[in-house]
Parts: C-alpha cells; sequence; structure tokens
C-alpha cells in the first residue's frame, strides 16, 4: 500500500521546524561548536532529503513544485555518503537561507492539498 504523499510532505515540515528548534537562539559559531546539535541536525535534513525523494517517485508532479528539489536530494545524500566532506558553515548557510524557504513551500503545498496535520 502507497503511503499518502502528504505523508512526505509531513515529514519534511516536521523536520524542518525540528531544526529550526535545535537552532534556535544559537549563531553559526555556536552550531558548529555542538557537536550533539550539528549531528541531529544533519540526521533531520537527512529526513528531509529522503522524505522529498520518495515523494518525487510517488508523485512527481506534486514534487516537480518543490523548488530546487535535486539540490534537496543531492545534499542528503551528501550528508549521508560524505559525512566526511560536510562543512559546518555550509549546512549553516542552509539552515539560514534555505530551509524557511522550503518550509514555507511545504507548507503551502499542505494547506492546498487541505491537509494541516496528520
Amino acid at each position: 500500500m502507497l503511503r499518502d504523499a502528504r505523508a512526505w510532505l509531513w515529514d519534511a515540515r516536521d523536520a524542518a521546524d525540528t531544526i529550526m528548534a535545535f537552532v534556535a537562539g544559537m549563531d553559526a559559531q555556536g552550531y558548529a561548536a555542538s557537536e550533539l546539535t550539528h549531528s541531529a541536525v544533519e540526521r533531520k535534513f537527512e529526513v528531509i532529503g529522503e522524505a522529498l525523494n520518495q515523494l518525487s517517485k510517488q508523485d512527481p508532479a506534486l514534487a516537480a513544485r518543490i523548488p530546487d528539489l535535486s539540490q534537496i536530494i543531492a545534499f542528503r545524500n551528501l550528508l549521508i555518503h560524505g559525512y566526511a566532506l560536510v562543512e559546518h558553515d555550509r549546512v549553516w548557510g542552509v539552515i539560514t537561507e534555505s530551509l524557511p524557504g522550503l518550509r514555507q513551500v511545504v507548507d503551502d503545498l499542505l494547506n492546498e492539498l487541505g491537509s494541516a496535520a496528520p
């Protein structure tokens, strides 16, 4: 049985919200200095990338409405397979520059689909 496409969006939204909670009140230096925080954040980015990757397989038309989808999935792959190359400044840049926009797009899609919560 296929998972409802909205579930992948819920997962991505929840992971984005959790990342923002994890880094609340931090700056880039504090983030880089906290192994616990950057480990947790990277895991949640993996969830976002995997959820959107699964969405792209299940509902390609819906997933195509997410800007930079291929880069999001590639970022997930880097975190998992290229973990030794991950730079905290790069992750911090994604958190501050890209994550809010992605979170908004995902929320808009969920609102359009008529579902605000799982």
